[in-house]
């Protein structure tokens, strides 16, 4: 048997992506808008649900554009032989879609960022909907499935790397030989071991 949530997500990922589509109007939509912009309703709401979203006080959405590519250094005005020139090639530390729910945190101080998902992509932008918890809030305080993020160790999680987005880029989903120094993180076993 099937959930409701499974054919939605059947239908949005084989839906067609041509011309004069929903998808093709949506584009339109993101690329006029503002690149940090709160939102009603998920686009996805498949993914939304899967990720801990739900239709009820105290939270809220929120869809963040980032530019694709690496960080575009500027060019030095004096000379550098080529390989000193420090402006091709180098990308941060860190994904992209961590960087967008860091910079929704700091437009959202009050709230908590939960998760994210991609929802759409451009020639030069990724878009990505960012779930934010109010901690404060006392739906959120009274929810047993929620109130978790209200304690002092979830301060400011996507700072820290504790989203999903975060802990992929830090390498804590890969397990096994070859990722003995990624935990409890990469800076903590700097110089172990040598």
């Amino acid at each position: 048997m099937k959930s409701g949530y499974k054919f939605v997500k059947e239908t949005f990922e084989t839906h067609e992506k041509g011309h004069n589509t929903p998808h093709w109007y949506r584009g339109i939509e993101y690329r006029k808008g503002h690149s940090i912009e709160r939102i009603e309703r998920p686009t996805k709401i498949h993914r939304a649900r899967s990720l801990g979203y739900k239709a009820k006080q105290g939270y809220t959405l929120v869809r963040a554009r980032i530019r694709k590519g690496g960080m575009h250094k500027i060019r030095p005005k004096r000379g550098r032989k080529p390989r000193a020139m420090g402006v091709k090639k180098y990308t941060t530390g860190k994904n992209l879609q961590w960087i967008a729910e860091e910079r929704v945190q700091r437009k959202f101080p009050n709230m908590q960022v939960l998760n994210s998902y991609k929802v759409y992509s451009d020639g030069r932008n990724w878009y990505y909907e960012v779930i934010l918890v109010d901690p404060n809030h006392p739906v959120i305080k009274s929810d047993p499935n929620i109130h978790w993020i209200t304690e002092s160790a979830h301060k400011k999680r996507v700072t820290r790397g504790l989203t999903s987005a975060g802990k992929k880029a830090r390498g804590l989903y890969k397990k096994g030989w070859g990722s003995e120094k990624n935990r409890p993180s990469i800076r903590a076993n700097k110089g172990r071991g040598k």
